[in-house]
C-alpha cells in the first residue's frame, strides 16, 4: 500500500486484479488520507459513511470472480452539486444544507455499475457560479501548489483532492470553465465532453441551462479515458445525448491521431493575459508542431464580445428561477446570491432572447469553422490564481479587470457545446501549474483525447506533485 495514492487507476485497476490489494485497503488508505489533509485543504465535505461496506462488497465480488470491470472497486468523490443517492448533496448552500437526494445523478449511477466507490462529495462555491471555492457551509478551499492562492472554482475541491492524492479521481462539473480552469491551476488533466455525451438525468436545477456538463478530473489522460468509457452514452431521460458515434470511437486511445489542424489564439481582441501564461501556452504549440500538427497562429474566429457581455445574465436568470420556484426556502441563500436572484427580474425577456439568439448563431459559426479547423488552442485562463479571500483577480498583467477577466477564454467552449480539455503547459517561474486548453469539433471528444494522450507521452507530468501531501 506504500504511495498508493499516486498511482493512476488503471495502475489501480491492475493492483486489484494481481491481488496486490483489495478496496477495503484502498478506500481504508484514501480515507485516512483525507482526513489527515482536511484541516489544510478541505477537499471532501461530506463523507460516505457505507464507503467501506461498499468496498468488502467489490472484494466479495472479485473474490467470486464476478468483477464488474476495470474500475469495480476504486474510490472517487464527487463535486457537491451531483445528486447522490442518500448521501448529503448541498451545492454549498445553506438553501440546500440537509438535502439527501433519492436518486443518483446518471454519471454517478454509471460510474457506480462500474462498481466504484463513490468516497464522498467535494467542496464548491455556493451555487457554483464563480471562480474560487468557498461557501458558508464548509468554508473555503485553497490550492495544494500553495495555500495563499485559490485553485479556482467551481470545481475547487476536486481538483485539489485529486492534485494531493487524497482521491485518484474526480467528477466534476463545468458551465464556464469550471473544470478546465481550476485544472489548469492545479496541473491536472480535465475534459469537458460535448453537450449529451454524458447523459445527465436526475440533476439539481439546471440554471446553466444545457451548457453545464459533468466530466472527469484525474492526474493523466487514461484515468479519464477510463471513466469516460463508463459514463458516456445516451439515456431516456436526455434527448441531447441521443448523439451518434464519434468517427473512430474505438481506435487506441494509444494510436496518434493524424497531423491535425490546429489554431493556437493566444489573445481575445485586447483582453489582458499574464505574460507567463502567454509564453507557456506558445512554448506548448510548439511542441504540437514538433508532434507533426500543422500549428498556425490567429485571432478567435468567432466574435465573443456579445456573449461575454451577456454570459452573467444566464447564472442570474437560473437563480431568479431558483428564488422563484424555492419560495421561503431560497430565504436561506447567502445576501450575495439573493441579490442576484432579485436583480434577475430586472433583466427583459427580449434581453434574455437576445442572449440566447446570439448562442444559436455562435453554435452555427462554429460548426462551419471546425470544418476547416481541427483543434482550437487557447490558455486555460488568462490570470495566475489569485489570494484566498479575493473573488478574483483585480488587475491582469497590470490592466484592471472585472469579475470574469480570467475566464474569458473558456465561457465561449460552453456556450458552443463543443467538447475541451485542460492540460498541463510549462509551469510558472515560481512553479505553479498553468493550464492550456483545447477544443475540438463537435462529437471529437476521443480525437481530443488521443491528442492529449499523445503529447502526454512526450511531456509527462506526473511526475510533478504539490507541497501539501507530498511524503505524506
Amino acid at each position: 500500500m506504500t504511495d498508493f495514492w499516486r498511482k493512476p487507476l488503471d495502475q489501480l485497476s491492475r493492483d486489484l486484479a494481481a491481488g496486490a490489494t483489495t478496496s477495503l485497503e484502498l478506500v481504508r488508505g484514501f480515507q485516512e488520507r483525507s482526513r489527515r489533509l482536511h484541516p489544510v485543504l478541505n477537499a471532501l465535505v461530506t463523507e460516505n459513511a457505507e464507503a467501506l461496506n461498499e468496498a468488502a462488497e467489490s472484494d466479495r465480488r472479485r473474490q467470486a470472480g464476478k468483477v464488474l470491470g476495470p474500475l469495480d472497486g476504486i474510490p472517487i468523490a464527487v463535486k457537491d452539486n451531483i445528486l447522490t443517492k442518500g448521501l448529503r448533496t448541498t451545492w454549498g448552500s445553506p438553501v440546500y444544507s440537509d438535502y439527501l437526494p433519492e436518486t443518483d445523478e446518471t454519471p454517478v449511477e454509471r460510474l457506480k455499475a462500474a462498481g466504484m466507490i463513490v468516497l464522498g462529495k467535494t467542496n464548491v462555491p455556493e451555487f457554483t457560479l464563480e471562480g474560487f471555492t468557498s461557501n458558508p457551509l464548509f468554508g473555503t478551499t485553497p490550492n495544494p501548489w500553495n495555500l495563499a492562492v485559490t485553485p479556482g472554482g467551481s470545481s475547487g475541491g476536486s481538483v485539489a483532492g485529486v492534485a494531493a492524492g487524497i482521491f485518484p479521481a474526480a467528477l466534476g462539473t463545468d458551465g464556464g470553465g469550471s473544470i478546465r480552469r481550476p485544472c489548469g491551476y492545479t496541473g491536472l488533466f480535465g475534459l469537458k465532453p460535448t453537450i449529451g455525451r454524458i447523459a445527465r438525468a436526475q440533476t439539481l436545477p439546471q440554471v446553466l441551462l444545457d451548457m453545464e456538463v459533468v466530466g472527469p478530473i484525474t492526474r493523466d489522460v487514461t484515468s479519464s479515458a477510463m471513466l469516460f468509457t463508463a459514463m458516456e452514452g445516451p439515456h431516456a431521460a436526455d434527448p441531447r445525448s441521443r448523439l451518434p458515434e464519434e468517427p473512430d470511437r474505438h481506435v487506441a486511445l494509444d494510436t496518434g491521431p493524424p497531423p491535425l489542424r490546429i489554431l493556437c489564439v493566444e489573445r481575445l481582441g485586447d483582453a489582458p493575459l499574464d505574460p507567463e501564461i502567454a509564453a507557456s501556452t506558445r512554448a506548448f504549440a510548439e511542441r504540437l508542431q514538433a508532434l507533426g500538427h500543422h500549428v498556425s497562429q490567429g485571432p478567435m474566429p468567432f466574435d465573443l464580445s456579445g456573449l461575454n457581455a451577456g454570459w452573467t445574465r444566464i447564472g442570474q436568470a437560473g437563480l431568479g428561477f431558483l428564488a422563484r420556484t424555492l419560495g421561503t426556502r431560497f430565504e436561506a441563500a447567502s445576501p450575495k446570491y439573493r441579490e442576484i436572484a432579485e436583480a434577475s427580474r430586472q433583466v427583459g425577456s427580449d434581453e434574455l432572447f437576445d442572449i440566447l439568439d446570439g448562442i444559436a448563431r455562435l453554435r452555427e459559426e462554429a460548426a462551419c469553422f471546425f470544418e476547416t479547423c481541427d483543434v482550437i488552442l487557447t490558455p486555460a485562463s488568462a490570470a495566475m490564481p489569485w489570494p484566498v479571500g479575493s473573488d478574483f483577480p483585480p488587475e491582469i498583467d497590470g490592466r484592471p479587470v472585472g469579475p470574469r477577466g480570467h475566464a474569458v477564454y473558456t465561457g465561449w467552449v460552453n456556450a458552443i457545446g463543443h467538447p475541451a480539455i485542460a492540460l498541463p503547459a510549462s509551469p510558472s517561474a515560481n512553479g505553479l501549474p498553468i493550464g492550456v486548453q483545447l477544443v475540438g469539433a463537435h462529437n471529437r471528444d476521443w480525437l481530443l483525447m488521443r491528442l492529449a494522450r499523445q503529447y502526454e507521452k512526450s511531456h509527462s507530468w506526473h511526475a510533478s506533485w504539490p507541497p501539501v501531501g507530498e511524503g505524506s
